[in-house]
């Protein structure tokens, strides 16, 4: 009894003085601790990822951070995090919360590890949570609508006439932006700098994604954002303006708790390990440089000529007898990914004439180096695989072939939600128009992302929405010369 006893106590004793080693170490000692974290070491005990094998990281909804497209989770925030949960050899698990206010209540409260979200680096904020090390910098820009200079005589496109240049012109401006940030201490600053007022209206139940969204459709005139934000969305929304900033550079970086300080200390050796590889430039070149699908649209009338709308044409018509289409519906579909681009990759991974995803390929026995007929072919089961799923919920055949566009676009998965919310809010879930269209458009909607009947989270509606529209209209054009 008394043997068992004296081991119990130094057990005890060890494991204490492991402890106070640990918080004594010097930043590089702490370093190496963080480096046998992920190699396999002891040093486990010390840490809760390591233990229970699992890294808890919360992110939020957004084209710029998370979201699931075609099936498959991306974003800049989740590849990055993806990333880093390898490097310590743990699962990932994802929780979402899209008010900043409400990551650092999760995080102080133990209900996740990390908050993954391009954080501002401030004074305030560091005397809550610790930072790692910054991923970059980032400034807030004005957001402003285009002007519409087709009737000014003698304009010329490079013009700047009637867009806000200067800070200080803000004055007596109204701006909308999103709420529990730092953007309202920033403007009051901006304020007492130009000595003028400046409107400030915050929206508590608007992203900054719905707020551009309001400035590009002339709801709003004005908001300020994130740089790197405003620079995805400009693609989306050609006729926007984010080239006037509203503040310096700040560090931007991932947030912990101040008692984790090993997965602190593994955050920075894990950046310090990947940038000599640029992966980190890698993956923000993916999401910032370029829109979510590669091809440029050009007129729905392109590509068609004396009959003939491809080269693959032969291939098409012979492909789409399987799926019971006008063979005319599947070459715009093919046209809408690719431009019949048989070798096009889109930044998100995305490849050939049917712009279909890695792991889509893989299932469907192709890659890169497969035929262009094998590509169409693939594309083409992974169409009657969708037809199939949808079948006993859309039971008209013409009005099925919507929801498989659509499908095709986005992923079933938030076709699906969309159907949820059309049964929720009284609409028809077996018709597209004015039905389930409105609710896959609205996706990108914290309104309706959120409400409990969805399972799959934000998409980016415009997509799917725009998809079906332009494909339908280049099929009706197709009608009249292809046979």
């Amino acid at each position: 009894m008394l043997r068992s006893k004296i081991l119990e106590f130094l057990r005890a004793t060890v494991l204490f003085l492991a402890i106070l080693v640990l918080f004594s170490c010097s930043s590089p000692q702490r370093s190496e601790l963080a480096k046998d974290m992920r190699t396999g070491n002891n040093s486990w005990l010390m840490d809760p990822v390591q233990g229970r094998g699992k890294l808890v990281a919360l992110t939020s909804y957004g084209s710029t951070s998370y979201f699931n497209y075609r099936g498959q989770p991306l974003g800049y925030q989740y590849d990055l995090l993806r990333s880093f949960a390898d490097y310590l050899g743990v699962e990932l698990e994802i929780v979402v919360n899209n008010s900043v206010e409400g990551a650092f209540t999760d995080l102080l409260d133990g209900d996740c590890d990390l908050i993954a979200q391009d954080l501002t680096v401030t004074s305030a904020r560091k005397q809550r949570v610790d930072f790692s090390n910054p991923f970059g910098q980032t400034r807030q820009v004005l957001v402003q609508r285009k002007p519409d200079h087709r009737n000014i005589p003698g304009y010329q496109s490079a013009t700047e006439q009637g867009l806000v240049r200067n800070p200080a012109h803000l004055a007596h401006k109204t701006i909308h932006i999103q709420a529990n940030t730092f953007l309202v201490e920033q403007l009051h600053r901006l304020q007492r700098g130009i000595g003028d007022t400046i409107y400030i209206v915050v929206e508590p139940e608007k992203t900054a994604e719905d707020l551009i969204k309001m400035v590009a459709s002339g709801e709003i005139s004005y908001t300020v954002c994130d740089e790197q934000i405003a620079s995805i969305n400009r693609h989306y929304y050609p006729d926007i303006d984010v080239a006037t900033p509203v503040s310096f550079y700040q560090n931007v970086a991932w947030a912990v708790r101040k008692d984790s300080p090993v997965l602190l200390d593994a955050i920075n050796s894990w950046l310090e390990e990947t940038r000599p590889d640029s992966a980190n430039q890698l993956v923000s070149r993916k999401y910032f440089t370029a829109p979510l699908r590669a091809p440029v649209k050009e007129s729905v009338k392109q590509t068609a000529y004396r009959g003939m709308i491809s080269v693959f044409d032969d291939i098409i018509k012979e492909q789409s007898a399987l799926l019971n289409w006008d063979w005319r519906l599947l070459a715009s579909l093919i046209y809408e990914e690719s431009t019949f681009n048989p070798v096009v990759r889109s930044r998100k991974g995305a490849f050939g004439l049917m712009q279909m995803m890695p792991q889509t390929m893989e299932t469907f026995g192709i890659d890169t180096t497969s035929s262009p007929q094998d590509h169409i072919a693939a594309g083409v089961r992974f169409l009657q695989w969708l037809d199939k799923q949808l079948r006993y919920r859309v039971l008209d055949d013409d009005e099925r072939v919507k929801f498989v566009l659509a499908a095709y676009n986005v992923g079933i998965a938030h076709i699906y939600d969309a159907m949820r919310l059309a049964e929720k809010y009284g609409r028809d879930p077996a018709v597209w128009t004015d039905n389930v269209d409105y609710f896959i458009l609205n996706k990108s909607d914290p309104f309706f992302y959120t409400d409990s009947v969805v399972q799959y989270g934000y998409a980016r509606g415009e997509e799917p929405y725009q998809f079906v529209g332009d494909v339908f209209a280049r099929y009706d054009y197709y009608r009249g010369i292809g046979r």
